[in-house]
């Protein structure tokens, strides 16, 4: 058994240098999913809105009429067509202020601002005047840059960025995206880590909240070409979201408001032989809409490997799903869709693994169905009806060679969850209020067997099965209500949740957001207040919780995982330059209790739930943003964090010699990077090319490996022991430059083909992010690789 820093690491004499046997057994599914009835509600689903645009003539006739909306703040621009009547409905907009531009020819182009606040349709109607000769129009986009009644700090996403990106490896496109932002960063396998936050992290799909783990090594990905925009929170966090809360990451997938046929089909590929495979397409027609898209993907760099060799890391994904939605009513919506992922793939091996044949496989299989239902009341109010049922199956497997054990992990839960909102607009007041039920029934098949008995104690037994499901049922209702007074915005909401697992618990948490506006200096000074109530990860809790467990070892302790409760405080500013350039910075400070980790098995994909007694973490963040000046797009972005957590531990299984738990003291969390930079910069040479460069800039995470520096050797070779800083506990930092070419290839009014080129980590510096702890394996980011990507839009 291994401890780190004294902390001991859960169920370790079963611990494998990365391995398992998958037995067989299909799981039995004893329940069924229920939904909860709704009460009233409030707080639209997720913080999108959208436009009921009609374009007329002079004399009230409709106009088909070209449509450019600009919001620099979320980084959202797009161009449309009105219908022949002069109508244009766009859906999933970011909250926050937006330019329109309407041009027509024989009309003069006309220009105004717009403000998406509400999940209400905003409705406007804009008429068009007969052009004289020489008549223009100029665009203030510049005005959108700074949101002056946003109550908080929000990372924005948008559609220029997500289809500009830097390539990725296949499986984690979103991911990157995400921890290109301040306060952001990777643990091993593309694990999101937010400001110290462990599987913290919960991902808003059109407005339903996912809050397993997303990483690669435990399920698919949405892909990013799938996505619109995004919106990302990390501080004054809407009273609507809670469970998770370390982050909170909001997607909207891609939709054309137009009528007819539209779609996109994307093709790339590159190093490690990585291959990638997405389309999409969308019909509209009278009220009806029907979207389907698919995509598959392969490569041999899938995971982190462990060593640079890259031994054993194939990876294949697939993603299918259909969208069906009709407009009942001019007040009435219903919106269906099926959404089928599958990803499978290797664990990658160690030095000495790989020369004993050991293999080891993972997969996981979800497939999720959704429905919403939306009625507008008036134009001062809406309900939101939302529901989701999904599947989803990890499984772990290995071969006859894996040593010093065999094991065996086949988990799969069921899921149903329900939401009701409604939304109310009444003088200054937009009144929210809502509750949601997540019903989960977890089943967990978990077995080994020991291959060579001399890396055990006498007493740990040399066959071990588990098995158990139960169901984990999660409540909550919300009120909210944002108040804007002159140049002040407030953000006020009360959350209860109630969560039954192995602990029955409860809480209440306000949560309340300031904003002032400073418009002589173009100036936003924020402040926000988060208490929240996280629940554990469910990943094999029952494992950990149960008797059978102790069985283990002779000496154990068992403490059942509670729930973590944390005081979240942000201070921050936005503050915008010559209308060209935003800077946002932000101070924070998170206080913690029955601080949240886990204990990954080695290199494993399997992992167990852990707390400690408290955390501290604070740090600060800024992130220079220009959209567009002269040619010129980009950002840089810095975090500086620290983060400890005390003893002793709260929650979790510990057996043998890491039973004696410290009772006092205090170590880094995993996450106590201290200095991390990202920056990107991007310059049109023409209106057909583009090129961007970026730089990518950690400290080093903390470590605490239990061996020698001989040992660190045979294990993971000579390249990996130059980049680890014994003396310190710290990996060296690292460094590394990409560098991105964009070409529009093919331009017409149905079609356009662009080509990119990307080359990363161009200075191939050896990238360890994860060495032997804290409660992690190790994990080495991709060497210098290269991609392209053609997208054809139509």
């Amino acid at each position: 058994m291994r401890t780190i820093d004294g902390v001991p690491a859960v169920i370790q004499p079963i611990s494998l240098g990365p391995g398992g046997h998958l037995n067989q057994r299909n799981p039995i599914i004893k329940s069924a999913v229920l939904f909860l009835l709704c009460a009233t509600a409030l707080l639209a689903q997720s913080n999108r809105g959208e436009l009921h645009l009609h374009v007329t003539d002079p004399s009230g006739g409709g106009v088909k009429a070209t449509v450019q909306i600009v919001s620099q703040a979320n980084s959202y621009r797009n161009t449309l067509q009105t219908s022949d009547q002069g109508a244009l409905d766009v859906q999933r907009l970011p909250y926050g202020i937006y330019q329109l531009q309407v041009t027509q020819s024989g009309f003069a182009a006309t220009s105004e601002s717009l403000e998406i606040r509400s999940s209400i349709p905003a409705e406007r109607t804009i008429q068009l005047k007969l052009s004289s000769v020489n008549e223009s129009v100029t665009v203030n986009a510049g005005s959108t840059l700074v949101d002056p009644d946003q109550a908080g700090s929000v990372s924005q996403i948008g559609t220029q960025e997500i289809q500009d990106r830097v390539g990725s490896v296949p499986g984690r496109s979103i991911q990157d995206l995400v921890n290109s932002q301040p306060g952001w960063l990777y643990e091993g396998n593309a694990v999101l880590h937010p400001r110290g936050s462990e599987y913290q992290t919960q991902f808003v799909i059109d407005g339903i909240p996912l809050t397993d783990n997303r990483s690669p090594s435990f399920g698919p990905e949405i892909e990013a070409d799938d996505v619109q925009s995004a919106s990302i929170y990390t501080a004054g966090i809407p009273a609507e979201y809670g469970r998770k809360m370390g982050g909170v990451v909001e997607l909207n997938t891609a939709q054309d408001s137009q009528p007819g046929f539209h779609g996109e089909v994307v093709l790339s590929g590159g190093s490690f032989e990585s291959a990638s495979s997405f389309a999409e397409g969308q019909y509209q027609w009278g009220k009806n809409t029907l979207g389907v898209s698919l995509s598959g993907s392969r490569t041999d760099h899938y995971l982190n490997p462990v060593v640079p060799e890259n031994y054993s890391n194939t990876g294949t994904l697939g993603d299918f799903s259909v969208r069906y939605e009709r407009d009942l009513t001019p007040k009435d919506r219903l919106t269906l869709s099926v959404r089928h992922e599958v990803s499978r793939y290797d664990i990658p091996n160690e030095v000495i693994q790989q020369a004993a044949g050991q293999r080891q496989t993972a997969d996981n299989v979800e497939t999720m169905g959704t429905i919403s239902y939306q009625h507008t009341f008036s134009s001062n109010m809406v309900a939101d009806f939302r529901g989701m049922v999904r599947d989803n199956a990890n499984g772990f497997q290995s071969n006859d060679n894996s040593t010093p054990i065999e094991v065996f992990q086949r988990n799969w839960f069921r899921e149903g969850y329900f939401k009701g909102t409604v939304t109310i607009n009444h003088g200054r007041h937009e009144i929210k209020a809502g509750v949601e039920s997540d019903n989960m029934f977890l089943n967990e098949h978990f077995s080994y067997i020991i291959t060579d008995p001399t890396q055990f104690d006498d007493s740990t037994p040399g066959t071990f099965a588990f098995a158990a499901n139960r169901p984990d049922l999660e409540q909550s209702a919300f009120v909210q209500d944002l108040v804007k007074l002159g140049n002040w915005t407030i953000n006020a909401g009360l959350r209860w949740d109630h969560y039954q697992l192995i602990l029955n618990r409860q809480a209440v948490d306000p949560r309340i957001s300031i904003a002032r506006y400073f418009p002589s200096a173009d100036l936003v000074v924020h402040f926000s207040y988060d208490r929240v109530f996280q629940t554990p990860s469910f990943e094999n809790i029952l494992l950990s919780s149960s008797t059978a467990a102790t069985t283990l070892d002779t000496s154990s302790l068992q403490l059942p995982v509670e729930p973590s409760e944390g005081n979240y405080y942000e201070l921050g500013i936005t503050k915008g330059f010559f209308g060209k350039l935003r800077l946002d910075a932000n101070y924070f400070r998170r206080l913690v209790a029955n601080y949240a980790d886990d204990d990954q098995i080695d290199n494993t994909t399997i992992s167990f739930p852990i707390a400690f007694r408290k955390a501290i973490i604070y740090g600060a963040e800024a992130k220079l943003a220009v959209p567009d000046w002269h040619h010129f797009s980009g950002f840089l972005s810095y975090s500086y964090e620290v983060g400890n957590a005390w003893f002793p531990v709260t929650g979790g299984l510990f057996l043998g010699d890491d039973a004696d738990i410290p009772t006092s003291g205090h170590f880094p969390d995993s996450q106590d990077q201290r200095n991390t930079v990202r920056g990107r910069v991007r310059y049109q040479v023409s209106p057909r090319l583009w090129v961007a460069a970026g730089i990518q800039y950690d400290t080093g995470l903390p470590f605490d490996f239990q061996g020698t520096q001989d040992d660190a050797l045979a294990e993971y070779g000579q390249q990996v022991v130059n980049r680890i800083n014994f003396n310190r506990g710290r990996i060296y930092p690292s460094f590394q430059v990409n560098a991105s070419a964009g070409a529009l290839v093919y331009k017409s009014e149905r079609l356009n083909v662009q080509l990119q080129a990307d080359g990363e980590n161009l200075n191939n510096v050896l990238d360890v992010i994860d060495f032997g702890g804290l409660f992690s394996g190790n994990a080495i980011g991709p060497s210098r690789s290269y991609s392209l990507r053609l997208t054809t839009n139509f």
